[in-house]
């Protein structure tokens, strides 16, 4: 795996634990190669994992739409910054430069993408990997969601094995280099 897209918060939330391990997230994406596709912003998680690529000397590529550049004040200090008419336009350029997807703690725009990938593989739009790096349990609470919507009929239970998690950034990668997708 060579790019894979995060999705994160614009915000770094209640807990500096959560920029300290996106910017761990991003050393690891230095020390195994891999370049990062993600939003564009400079701020919260968002800019927490694509700084501390950039100081490592790693590649970052930005995607943002044009509406969103001075709302989420676009990082200026890329490698990339593609400029987007929409969020539609967004997402699907992230999707189509990534071979995998992470989600980082974030609100109703990280859920949206994450979840906007995971329907995109339970109908076969793709078969890349979807990590979700739960850092202090942050996801653990909407994986029991999906587990409650899998006991109810509404998740296949096959499906149920897209969502690979964990705490420590070396084995989300570890995790998603060993995914296959049935």
């Amino acid at each position: 795996m060579k790019r894979i897209c995060v999705f994160a918060g614009s915000s770094p939330g209640n807990h500096p634990v959560f920029a300290k391990q996106a910017a761990r997230l991003g050393e690891v994406f230095v020390e195994q190669g891999i370049s990062l596709i993600y939003g564009g912003a400079k701020s919260g998680l968002m800019g927490a994992v694509a700084d501390s690529i950039l100081e490592k000397g790693g590649q970052v590529t930005g995607v943002m739409p044009t509406h969103l550049f001075e709302k989420e004040i676009a990082h200026t200090g890329l490698t990339e910054l593609i400029e987007v008419e929409s969020m539609h336009e967004r997402k699907a350029k992230m999707s189509e430069l990534a071979d995998g997807y992470i989600a980082l703690p974030g609100g109703f725009g990280t859920f949206e993408e994450l979840f906007e990938v995971i329907s995109w593989a339970q109908i076969g739009l793709h078969r890349k990997p979807l990590a979700l790096f739960n850092i202090e349990g942050y996801y653990t609470p909407l994986l029991h969601l999906v587990d409650h919507a899998m006991e109810a009929g509404f998740v296949p239970e096959e499906n149920r094995t897209f969502l690979l998690e964990s705490e420590i950034p070396e084995n989300l990668i570890r995790l998603m280099d060993d995914f296959r997708m049935k």
